[in-house]
């Protein structure tokens, strides 16, 4: 794609034109364990078909997901509620920003009868950040949840959420609409912030993942980042040990890969070997389920993950059980304390999670 893109042809709107000022970056060429095939299959016409029929938006074609002939061959999407355009300009996302248009009333109801017209015992649930409404969408999140439960009560629900940031209540009310995995994604390592997601605070993600946790200990909790935008490997370790101390239970970790020449750059591409070096890390500091590989994304096998993370808590239940030394939570973890205290720092900033 590039900055000339639109989002609707007929308004002939640029996707970015927040980007349009930078200047162009380098696209290096990718390596063949990144490549991917042309979506082609039946599969994918036919939920490339149900969502059109609904009017529906999801993160695979906006954000461009390289996994989206995969995942639409199998009938699974991620859906992206509240509109296409979002509040934020983050460096490395494909999503338009801009002035949003009004919710749609109609939606939750339409993500409902895709999500039974599927047959999706698993749906990934996203939206744009809405900076615009009081609420940060928690109200519309809630609502969807709602209506797939009434649709569907069989199908599992995840929620990939914004930050809320200065939306006091925003996450209580979408926690208690009690989705059954909430996950927010860190997206970069915290010395990143201000070039890759500058619209965000660190800390304030840390604490909202942490906050889940207070408001409902049995909510799975889960986290990705990008890796290839300049990130020491120190960096990813703490930013690991970060998410731990806020009791987060899945981690994913997948390549950058730049949609635009005017989107950050992609600094290095991160080999399959140091992707299974960070999973066997991560594991080894207390995370239930790791994905990491050079194409993992938050939604990619969100189905089947689901079910392993929820074995691995009962396996881990049920040593816990057995010998409680076993139980991850009753250690201490490194910089522990260092964490807690660094967000108790930054909520007396007034960069609170509500």
């Amino acid at each position: 794609m590039t900055i000339l893109d639109t989002i609707n042809p007929d308004a002939k709107r640029v996707r970015h034109p927040e980007k349009a000022h930078r200047p162009d970056t380098e696209v290096m060429r990718k390596p063949d364990w990144i490549r991917v095939k042309a979506p082609t299959s039946k599969g994918y016409a036919e939920t490339r078909a149900i969502v059109k029929e609904h009017k529906l938006v999801t993160v695979c074609e906006e954000a461009g997901c390289p996994n989206i002939g995969e995942c639409w061959d199998k009938k699974h999407a991620t859906f992206m509620i509240m509109g296409e355009i979002c509040t934020r300009a983050c460096a490395f996302c494909n999503v338009a920003t801009g002035k949003p248009n009004a919710l749609d009333m109609a939606e939750p109801e339409n993500v409902a009868k895709a999500v039974k017209e599927m047959g999706l015992s698993h749906v990934v649930i996203t939206s744009v950040d809405r900076d615009d409404l009081e609420d940060g969408g928690a109200e519309h999140f809630e609502k969807v949840i709602w209506a797939i439960r009434a649709a569907s009560p069989t199908t599992t629900i995840e929620i990939l959420t914004p930050d809320f940031l200065k939306k006091p209540g925003a996450l209580e009310r979408v926690v208690a609409a009690k989705p059954d995995v909430f996950n927010h994604n860190m997206e970069t390592v915290a010395g990143n912030y201000l070039t890759v997601r500058p619209g965000a605070r660190y800390f304030h993600s840390i604490r909202l993942l942490q906050r889940v946790k207070e408001l409902d200990p049995t909510m799975f909790t889960k986290s990705g980042i990008m890796v290839g935008l300049g990130e020491e490997r120190n960096e990813v370790l703490q930013l690991m040990d970060d998410l731990r101390t806020a009791d987060v239970d899945f981690l994913t970790i997948g390549q950058y890969l730049q949609p635009t020449r005017k989107h950050h750059k992609v600094e290095s591409f991160v080999t399959p070997d140091e992707f299974k070096s960070y999973e066997t890390v991560a594991y080894s500091k207390g995370f239930l389920m790791v994905a990491s590989s050079p194409l993992t994304r938050s939604s990619h096998h969100a189905g089947d993950d689901f079910a392993r993370l929820r074995a691995a808590r009962e396996k881990r239940s049920n040593k816990t059980t057995a010998d409680p030394r076993h139980d991850d939570r009753m250690r201490s973890r490194p910089g522990e304390q260092a964490v807690t205290d660094r967000i108790v720092t930054h909520e007396s900033r007034g960069e609170e999670c509500h």
